[in-house]
């Protein structure tokens, strides 16, 4: 693997993908699939299966909040520095179905400093908005890939 210095923002945001996803063991349980990285932005999605019903027989608001939260994860994380969720809000705007296939599309919106506001929107197979979400993130100490040889 190339230095760091020397790899594009494009290979620095797979490269970071790669290393979360290495030791994600909660989306990839749920059966997420990463379809998206680059630079301030990332794409999850994952179908819904009965063990995530809830009590009216819909997918549980805790599910499509998880899945909102890794591609926001997965967006801030991007850079090659350790970034972390500081506040997280969903508004669920559909019931979502089980079978149902989720898409969370998650954009950075502002990074400054160490500080970042991303939106993410769920939509289901269908294309039909089903919630959104907006994680607030704070940079704390820490790469994703070594920074030197």
């Amino acid at each position: 693997m190339k230095p760091v210095s020397e790899m594009t923002p494009q290979e620095i945001a797979e490269g970071s993908a790669r290393e979360m996803w290495n030791g994600d063991s909660a989306s990839q349980r749920l059966g997420m699939a990463l379809d998206h990285i680059a630079p301030g932005e990332a794409t999850l999605s994952m179908s819904i299966t009965e063990s995530m019903s809830n009590g009216h027989g819909n997918c549980h608001g805790g599910y499509i909040f998880t899945l909102a939260d890794s591609a926001f994860a997965f967006a801030c994380n991007s850079y090659n520095d350790v970034v972390v969720g500081q506040h997280c809000s969903v508004t669920y705007l559909k019931p979502v179905r089980l079978g149902d296939r989720l898409t969370a599309t998650a954009r950075e919106v502002a990074r400054q400093g160490r500080s970042g506001i991303y939106d993410v929107h769920i939509t289901n197979q269908d294309g039909l908005h089903v919630a959104e979400f907006r994680g607030h993130s704070r940079t704390v100490k820490g790469t994703h890939l070594p920074v030197s040889e």
